[in-house]
């Protein structure tokens, strides 16, 4: 929040967006506590939510997709502040959770939650949040995650609702026991010379509505302890029932859910390129503002990019973006009641900003 005493300095800004002056950052950081207060049922953070819904909302109805991929995943974000509490990861901070839709990748929904919080806490309420706030005409067909939902009630959901989902699976001893029950003769290299093998069964938890396909990775440990009695290491994936192999094989499976790292870039980009490394305050609902108001900031540069820009510029970051739109050399001039930006560049780029300029101009008529 420091960054508004460097913008009230930027005088040539300020006029040009008619302001004169800006809140400082401590009005700013009352504001956020105010808004996130618990004590008025947080009525700004809902407001906030309505804002983020509804943008959504508009992007999704122009996109021509039907069908979602859902990626849930949690962002730990480090703090020094005296209230933050120890994350699983053994760093203190905060570990909001989080809905990117893969195909345009919009943050559907955004969960504030302390440091302690373990991140498999409230996952069938938290798909229950992201389904609900689909258009009408659209829904969530597919679902990836690690194994903070690997739950039978999710899982349950998940197949009433005909998702097919993929979910890294807990090794824990029912795990461990299918896994060892594999026949060797099962176990097949999917490329040869490629490192690992694969094999597959079926499997079901205690409270799951239907048995389930297991899909195992192994490779051979670089060390071997001499009291380690397995010589493999393992990675499971639980794959939904309704997924038939010969649509999905144990191979693209297991390529396809090693896919939902893109959800990582998003978080990386939501921390880095939009300065949710740190949160401002020391109180949890002011975070939690802090937090949706940098999500509603990425959806709209995703809505910039999708609807605005060239496709060939979707897949840029806030970065580049800074780099090859913003931080260009011009000068505002103000003539016969315009304002006019000059700019040095050659015919490709001129079109290029112009193009640009036009659908945004469509859009807002529209």
């Amino acid at each position: 929040m420091e960054d508004l005493r460097e913008l009230e300095q930027e005088a040539a800004l300020m006029k040009l967006v008619g302001r004169e002056v800006i809140p400082d950052p401590d009005t700013v950081g009352d504001w956020l506590r105010r808004m996130g207060d618990p004590q008025t049922d947080q009525a700004g953070l809902h407001g906030l939510g309505q804002v983020r819904d509804l943008l959504n909302l508009r992007l999704l109805r122009q996109d021509g997709i039907g069908e979602y991929t859902l990626d849930a995943d949690a962002m730990q974000i480090e703090g020094e502040k005296r209230e933050t509490t120890w994350t699983y990861q053994g760093v203190k901070g905060y570990m909001p959770l989080l809905g990117f839709l893969l195909e345009t990748p919009v943050c559907l929904y955004d969960e504030f939650r302390e440091g302690h919080v373990a991140p498999a806490s409230g996952q069938l309420g938290f798909y229950r949040d992201c389904q609900a706030r689909m258009p009408v005409d659209k829904r969530i067909a597919y679902y990836r995650a690690d194994s903070a939902s690997y739950q039978a009630d999710l899982i349950n959901e998940l197949e009433a609702d005909g998702v097919c989902w993929a979910i890294t699976a807990d090794q824990d001893r029912a795990v461990k026991e299918a896994i060892g029950n594999i026949p060797e003769a099962d176990w097949k290299e999917p490329t040869v010379g490629c490192g690992y093998e694969i094999a597959e069964t079926v499997h079901t938890m205690a409270r799951t509505h239907k048995a389930f396909r297991l899909i195992v990775k192994r490779e051979l440990r670089r060390q071997v302890d001499l009291f380690q009695e397995d010589r493999y290491f393992y990675h499971a994936v639980a794959v939904a029932s309704n997924w038939p192999i010969e649509q999905k094989s144990a191979q693209k499976v297991l390529e396809w859910h090693n896919q939902r790292g893109q959800a990582e870039n998003f978080l990386k980009e939501r921390k880095g390129g939009f300065g949710l490394d740190r949160m401002p305050c020391g109180q949890s609902g002011a975070h939690a503002v802090f937090l949706r108001i940098g999500v509603i900031a990425y959806n709209l540069f995703l809505g910039f990019k999708r609807l605005s820009c060239p496709k060939s510029w979707w897949h840029h970051t806030i970065a580049t973006f800074r780099w090859k739109l913003i931080q260009i050399a011009g000068r505002i001039v103000h003539h016969a009641g315009q304002v006019i930006l000059k700019l040095v560049l050659d015919a490709e780029k001129l079109r290029l900003f112009r193009s640009i300029r036009k659908r945004c101009l469509q859009l807002a008529v529209t």
